[in-house]
């Protein structure tokens, strides 16, 4: 049996190095908001180097997949007719596992990815930045 990792303490845990890691490589490029704070811009940046903004958009504005604008702490209808809503865990367990949560109406598959916990916390931290 596969024991799904405590994301609240990996998200307190990690958020830490996930700003000291990342935080050190923010380029301050143009294109990142001047609203983001540091732990936000580096996940902005590492959704951008990671292919995430490809489909997620550059600014979280969605594309071909979901639109990360207002995502955190909304109400999401699953495919199976559930609505849960997108809280840490959601967010951690779309990313980690980009099939186990699929969203109704969804046609489009996201492709599975090589994030360790640390990069998805850094992620979740800009996706909680664009709540609005």
């Amino acid at each position: 049996m596969t024991k799904k990792p405590n994301f609240k303490f990996l998200y307190g845990a990690t958020l830490t190095s996930a700003a000291l890691i990342f935080g050190a490589c923010s380029s301050g490029s143009a294109s990142t908001s001047t609203a983001l704070s540091t732990e936000a811009k580096a996940g902005q940046e590492l959704a951008s180097a990671s292919g995430c903004a490809s489909c997620h958009g550059s600014n979280g504005e969605g594309r071909v997949g979901v639109k990360w604008i207002g995502l955190a702490d909304s109400q999401v209808t699953l495919s199976d007719g559930t609505t849960v809503t997108a809280d840490d865990a959601y967010l951690y367990t779309s990313i980690k596992d980009p099939s186990a949560m699929r969203r109704k109406g969804v046609t489009s598959q996201m492709p599975s990815n090589n994030l360790t916990d640390e990069e998805i916390a850094s992620i979740i931290v800009y996706i909680r930045a664009l709540k609005g």
